[in-house]
């Protein structure tokens, strides 16, 4: 007997993604992006956001169903992302997989946008073990997860200011760099020496072990940025671009990977999955790879196309959950913007 046909959306902030899903079988993931008509904002508009997801949503489901070759009644439930994410866009979004749902008579599942960045990787590298560590790093996150059975999740840490692709935003505009910065950062860092300034790593101290020893903080590391940048300018100095990149990428993928991979021994697990738009990051990617192999540790990161926010993840969690026989959504689900990592299903 075949598996379910999971049909997902994703719309928690600039992407309106839709795939399908069977089993682990990825049929289609289409992708519509907004993202361009942000760039001269330097961030994410809101109500610009949720107008691209009204736009895109129909093009975007009918795009996908002609590029599968199925028919809309064959679509067996529908998953959605209920949050974390901007409440506009997060509504857009539900408001189309309920009247789907109604249209279809097929179960509905609110799913969590964070874990399904990291249950994406399932459909590319095959089932999780029974259990593993997730690093979800991206511009809103970065959190730090202990995954069983897929859709029992507990919550390690997370940043206590600053996600690690908000902190690099932050700094490419202090850079003079376009909007998101992430990209531009890394591609610089390439060309520079990630030792040339040492900036600091924030809550590594002894001191910081005992509450904090799996929560991120990348406020101060951004501010340390900003004055060594001050004080070459004020000198007249010429700014070293690619050094001053290379220096803060490694900063965090020095901290991202330390703390998961003390967590990932602490709790006797040999499987890491790294999940999330800035787990494309070059140096962070070097890094976890350098670092698990020399630990022992499974590594598993999707492709950078299933890094930033895409369809597939919220279909593959929204099958993950369908397979293990979760009751669905109720039509009036809400959605979260600040739902909590532990809850994989609303």
């Amino acid at each position: 007997m075949a598996e379910p046909l999971v049909l997902g959306i994703e719309t928690s902030c600039d992407e309106t993604g839709v795939a399908l899903v069977r089993g682990l079988d990825l049929l289609v993931d289409s992708v519509a992006s907004s993202v361009d008509e942000h760039a001269r904002f330097g961030g994410i508009i809101p109500e610009i956001a949720s107008r691209a997801h009204l736009e895109a949503m129909v093009p975007t489901i009918e795009r996908a169903l002609a590029t599968a070759d199925v028919s809309l009644g064959a679509v067996d439930a529908i998953a959605v992302t209920a949050g974390p994410g901007l409440v506009g866009p997060l509504t857009v979004g539900a408001a189309a997989a309920k009247a789907l749902a109604l249209a279809l008579d097929k179960p509905l599942y609110g799913v969590n946008h964070v874990i399904g960045h990291a249950v994406v990787d399932e459909l590319v590298d095959g089932a999780f073990p029974e259990r593993v560590m997730a690093l979800v790093v991206s511009g809103g996150h970065s959190s730090l997860l202990m995954i069983d059975d897929t859709v029992n999740v507990t919550e390690l840490g997370s940043t206590l200011d600053d996600a690690a692709g908000e902190a690099f935003d932050k700094v490419g505009r202090l850079l003079g760099l376009p909007y998101p910065g992430g990209p531009h950062i890394d591609r610089l860092a390439r060309d520079g020496n990630p030792t040339a300034i040492r900036f600091p790593r924030g809550l590594t101290a002894p001191k910081d072990q005992a509450a904090h020893a799996a929560d991120f903080s990348f406020s101060g590391l951004k501010t340390a940025v900003a004055r060594w940048v001050e004080a070459r300018q004020d000198a007249g100095e010429e700014l070293p671009l690619n050094d001053v990149a290379a220096s803060f990428a490694e900063a965090v993928a020095d901290v991202l990977t330390a703390k998961t991979i003390a967590a990932a021994k602490k709790h006797g697990v040999a499987t890491l999955v790294i999940g999330g738009g800035f787990s494309a990051n070059s140096q962070l990617r070097d890094m976890a790879a350098k670092r698990c192999a020399e630990a022992g540790i499974t590594l598993r990161i999707p492709p950078i196309r299933y890094c930033t926010d895409n369809g597939a993840m919220i279909a593959a969690l929204g099958s993950a959950v369908v397979r293990r026989g979760l009751p669905p959504s109720s039509l009036d689900l809400p959605v979260d913007s600040s739902m909590p990592l532990t809850q994989v299903l609303v």
